[in-house]
């Protein structure tokens, strides 16, 4: 669920709090936890999208923090 949080945190241009302790980046190859986040794409907005669900395929993730935004 933090994976969620962090999204919508970053999706709203908000800044993340400071953590005592991150977690440690994932090795190369190493599957990636399962996360859901909030579809804002046409179609599907609001719709929340699963990383299993995409299971055997290759997923780009990417963030426009600035995306409908004036600045």
């Amino acid at each position: 669920m933090r994976s969620m949080a962090v999204a919508a945190a970053l999706l709203a241009g908000a800044a993340l709090p400071a953590r005592a302790q991150d977690p440690a980046p994932l090795p190369p190859g190493t599957r990636a936890p399962d996360f859901a986040l909030v579809s804002a794409t046409r179609g599907g907005v609001g719709k929340a999208v699963h990383l299993h669900d995409f299971r055997g395929q290759t997923v780009v993730l990417a963030f426009f923090f600035k995306a409908r935004t004036k600045g």
